[in-house]
């Protein structure tokens, strides 16, 4: 025979036997499909590579087909086909493992949504189960299982080793869920509509340049809302570096920046720079995109400024920052610190000049004042006038205890020069 016979479909060889037209060659579609490198024992390449041309050796196919090297293929072929989707494969697990999932999975989600609220870490330094302290996922998962009663035989140990829903991988999975759900909610609430766009550097302990970027804008009911929409990491805080982390931001969520009708930064040259700012390339891209130095901080600034103008008020700012750090620097000192606060508060009551209630006469911090904080000198000299008396009581008592004995060390007699300077400043608190 000179030519291949069609009615060789018809015969044994129907499942497995190909024709191509263009290379007159017959092949085996088990071997070519799943041919490796074994292939070539036994003559196997001539039906998966090569192809058959040999019409007058029709045996050929019948040993062909009872080779070890087609058997293999054909198994291979056929474990394929019985092979299922991983959805199918899901369908098929019994209800009840199917709710055993959700449960473990929820109870997950629950816990991830309580840690982002509270702003709590995850992972903990030791997460065996025979640490004390697993983290505040794992800790918290535990106590939520024993007081619910409808989880606590599907979770933890109780579930399967390889469906926990516990892994830090996992975890991460749930937070960045939130963070997209979140997203999309913000997205959904600006409604297409014109926002302004507030950008301000970000760092924490990683040690990474970050820009955290805050939307603005006005919701269906009317009110002014502020959302952060994410934290970028960029490696480079040039202008251009800057605007191109906003523009690739703004594209995932299908906003431009045409629709930018208000830009806020701080007073760096990279932001606000008059020629390659990045107030000045977000204009050219939208021409209605004014941009505006936030008053409170610039407010904020320039009467810190104006203030250290003053002879008077800058030492005053001096001596109170001074005052504090050296009654913060001592435990000893700031427990004698709130004993005399609590005496005067009881000899106020005593008197009638204070009444009680829920929330009042709390403790006052010490806190420090912080050129950039907005506010911050306010509540520091406010909490300073109000407990200006306890003060003045525990740097009187380190003045006597510095007489009583034979050091005299320098820093004993610049508390005593303290207490001094407070008693003259005292007309200005």
């Amino acid at each position: 025979m000179r030519r291949f016979n069609p009615k060789w479909f018809d015969d044994e060889y129907h499942d497995w036997l190909e024709y191509s037209v263009s290379k007159d060659a017959s092949y085996c579609l088990y071997c070519y499909l799943f041919k490796d490198n074994n292939i070539h024992q036994g003559g196997g390449d001539v039906f998966s590579s090569i192809g058959f041309k040999s019409w007058h050796k029709k045996k050929s196919f019948d040993k062909h087909g009872s080779s070890s090297i087609h058997n293999e293929s054909k198994k291979k072929c056929q474990d394929l086909r019985q092979q299922r989707s991983i959805q199918s494969s899901f369908e098929r697990q019994s209800n009840q493992l199917k709710h055993e999932y959700w449960i473990r999975l929820t109870a997950s989600v629950n816990v991830v949504r309580l840690l982002i609220t509270q702003g709590l870490a995850f992972r903990g330094h030791d997460e065996s189960k025979s640490s004390l302290s697993r983290g505040n996922f794992l800790q918290t998962l535990s106590w939520y299982a024993k007081v619910c009663d409808n989880i606590r035989d599907y979770v933890l140990e109780h579930a399967p080793q390889n469906d926990q829903m516990t892994s830090p991988i996992i975890q991460k999975d749930i937070v960045t869920a939130c963070k997209i759900e979140t997203t999309k909610a913000i997205i959904e609430e600006l409604n297409g509509d014109y926002f302004a766009l507030l950008v301000d550097e970000s760092f924490d302990t990683s040690r990474k340049e970050q820009m955290a970027i805050v939307l603005r804008y006005v919701d269906r009911m009317g009110f002014v809302m502020e959302r952060l929409i994410d934290v970028v990491h960029v490696q480079n805080t040039c202008a251009s570096s800057l605007k191109s982390a906003i523009v690739n931001l703004l594209d995932q969520h299908s906003l431009s920046l045409s629709y930018v009708r208000g830009q806020c930064y701080d007073g760096e040259s990279n932001m606000q720079g008059e020629i390659n700012g990045l107030k000045m390339l977000i204009k050219r891209e939208s021409r209605s995109a004014h941009f505006i130095h936030c008053f409170a901080h610039q407010l904020q600034l320039t009467l810190v400024a104006v203030s250290k103008k003053c002879l008077q008020v800058g030492e005053l700012v001096v001596l109170v920052s001074n005052i504090l750090n050296i009654l913060g620097s001592s435990f000893k000192r700031m427990d004698e610190f709130r004993e005399s606060q609590k005496e005067r508060i009881q000899e106020a009551l005593d008197m009638g000049e204070l009444t009680t209630g829920r929330g009042l006469n709390q403790e006052f911090g010490l806190s420090r004042a912080c050129d950039t904080r907005w506010g911050s000198h306010f509540k520091s000299f406010n909490n300073f006038i109000l407990m200006f008396g306890s003060i003045l009581d525990v740097l009187e008592l380190l003045v006597l205890d510095a007489h009583s004995t034979d050091e005299k060390e320098p820093r004993q007699w610049d508390i005593s020069g303290l207490v001094k300077h407070l008693r003259l400043h005292s007309c200005y608190i």
